[in-house]
């Protein structure tokens, strides 16, 4: 898969199957503008028709902040028309996240604001430092989250806790959002990336095939009662029964040796 030179990403290939995406844009505190807008929905429209090599990818962003939300200096300028085709175009973004082939980690340094939160949130799991700040802060500028705000962090802290947190524009800490579930491990700055990396190397070791199912399984299952989940959860474990990983797994396991998975 050939990855172009983004402006506003670095993208790195970690190891055999990892890829490290870094929002670039530091002294916009990685705001979220057009063309990295453009360029997460081009990235993610690679990943989602030719994964090729990726089976998973952390991202992070650079300096100080993971990101601090949409860039308010360009939208105070944008016309309607220019604001609503770069939200349309997140929206694509944020879909294909949700629903990506392969897994993503957020790896939250520094300030993790409005959009960035979302962004976040559109993520897997969260790691995050422990210097880490949070905060849905669009109702103070009259607007409200679009990116799921409204969706995702009441799923990850609660309904209550979270119309606290986007009525009021409560900033909360690391420390807090892992209390409340919506991180899954707090980790020393110095740490972060190689932390979310280890967990990735470990997911990327994992047949792929059976990585992809299972999220499937658990983001969709999530959705509807019990029975239902279940149903997809066998349909989705059925369809893994006749795959050469499958094959290759319980034969690596009788012969005491490490799976070559091939994702098929």
């Amino acid at each position: 898969m050939d990855i172009p030179d983004y402006e506003t990403l670095r993208v790195e290939r970690i190891g055999s199957h990892v890829m490290l995406v870094t929002m670039n844009r530091p002294d916009r505190l990685n705001a979220i503008d057009m063309t990295m807008t453009r360029e997460q929905n081009d990235l993610l429209t690679r990943l989602q028709f030719d994964p090729d090599w990726v089976r998973c990818v952390v991202l992070t962003g650079a300096g100080r902040a993971f990101s601090a939300g949409g860039d308010l200096k360009d939208r105070n300028t944008q016309s309607i028309e220019d604001w609503t085709l770069q939200h349309e175009i997140g929206e694509r973004m944020l879909m294909m996240r949700i629903e990506s082939k392969i897994p993503w980690i957020a790896a939250v340094n520094g300030i993790c604001y409005a959009g960035g939160l979302e962004t976040a949130l559109s993520c897997d799991f969260i790691y995050a430092s422990e210097d880490a700040r949070f905060a849905l802060t669009e109702c103070k500028i009259g607007i409200m989250p679009g990116g799921m705000g409204t969706q995702n962090l009441p799923r990850a802290v609660g309904e209550r806790r979270a119309k606290e947190l986007i009525l009021a524009a409560v900033p909360f800490s690391a420390e807090e959002a892992c209390r409340w579930g919506m991180i899954n491990r707090l980790c020393p700055q110095t740490e972060l990336i190689s932390e979310a990396l280890a967990t990735a190397k470990k997911i990327a070791e994992c047949a792929p095939l059976s990585v992809r199912q299972a999220r499937k399984s658990i983001h969709f299952g999530l959705q509807t009662d019990l029975a239902t989940g279940y149903r997809y959860e066998l349909e989705a474990y059925y369809r893994l029964l006749d795959t050469q990983d499958r094959r290759e797994g319980i034969a690596a396991f009788n012969e005491k040796r490490v799976p070559e998975f091939k994702g098929r």
